[in-house]
């Protein structure tokens, strides 16, 4: 499907016919170059008027169709139509419901919900979903549905240490879950993070690939875990003391 892209620079109007699909696909980074119909770059295209080299110049500081196609997609506006529109809400609908299955309990029975359950609530509550990364948009959604059910996010805490060479490009990778930063006096990055448990995998991958696995990380335990950990090493020591030495033997072959 062929869609029009258009941009205003340096005071006159420019546009382009390209695919729908490809346009988008190279708006979001994940191709690099387009074909655009007729090798053209119009002034108003409904009436096939092409623009001059001299404004192409003008505007864009060249002539170059391929260069110029780029830059009309990723700078200005593709137009859409509302199929295309209704398609993405549905898509992106269903990557937040399949979010907050993955990663959000009823804090009040500690289970999941149901895919069912957190779709009522979404519509109950009138959400509205931005087409944006679902982790920049769930704590506003988790605030609205927490009118319609009891819903929690499971997360981890982590404490990060990011060598300065690499602060830059892992910054944006941990900013959207910091909770506390520390600048240290060589120019290293000491960051604590709150990630959503069904993505942290994802997460850490992310920060390998941009830090050489070179970011040093520690997962800080919550106060709940320390406690659980604490009733289950103490109901075990007032246990009866064969069976706590059967079981502290259990992987040893001397006992």
């Amino acid at each position: 499907m062929n869609t029009t892209a258009r941009i205003k620079k340096a005071g006159k109007r420019f546009e382009i016919i390209v695919d729908l699909d490809d346009a988008i696909k190279l708006k979001k980074g994940e191709i690099s170059s387009i074909n655009i119909e007729g090798d053209r770059i119009f002034s108003d295209s409904k009436k096939g008027q092409r623009a001059s080299p001299s404004d192409l110049k003008e505007a864009f500081g060249t002539e170059d169709i391929n260069e110029i196609a780029k830059i009309i997609i990723k700078e200005g506006e593709v137009l859409t139509t509302q199929e295309y529109r209704s398609e993405e809400q549905e898509k992106k609908f269903k990557q937040i419901v399949d979010f907050l299955v993955s990663n959000s309990i009823n804090p009040q029975t500690g289970n999941p919900h149901t895919p069912e359950r957190i779709k009522s609530a979404l519509e109950q509550a009138h959400v509205n979903i931005k087409n944006i990364p679902v982790e920049n948009q769930i704590n506003d959604i988790i605030e609205s549905i927490n009118k319609i059910i009891p819903i929690k996010i499971e997360t981890k805490k982590v404490k990060i240490t990011i060598p300065a060479i690499y602060t830059g490009k892992a910054y944006g990778i941990v900013n959207q879950y910091k909770e506390e930063e520390k600048w240290t006096d060589d120019g290293s990055l000491e960051v604590t993070v709150n990630i959503p448990s069904g993505t942290i995998i994802d997460f850490y991958e992310k920060l390998n690939s941009v830090t050489h696995g070179s970011a040093l990380t520690e997962e800080i335990k919550s106060e709940w875990d320390k406690k659980l950990k604490f009733l289950v090493h103490s109901s075990f020591l007032r246990g009866n003391p064969n069976d706590r030495k059967k079981n502290s033997c259990s992987w040893r072959s001397d006992c």
